[in-house]
């Protein structure tokens, strides 16, 4: 359930979803960074973060 509510996270506002994974680490700084130069990027990248646990 508590990965469920990460992956909507991601989708909707992916920096959160990292976040909410692994805190303010640089994985949340690549995906602030991926979400600013793209939207896609930012969500793939975000969902990637979440599904490698």
């Amino acid at each position: 359930m508590g990965d469920l509510i990460r992956i909507l996270c991601a989708i909707f506002l992916p920096p959160l979803g990292v976040f909410l994974q692994v805190g303010l680490g640089k994985d949340f700084w690549i995906n602030i960074l991926l979400t600013l130069l793209g939207y896609l990027p930012g969500i793939i990248h975000a969902v990637w973060v979440i599904a490698r646990k």
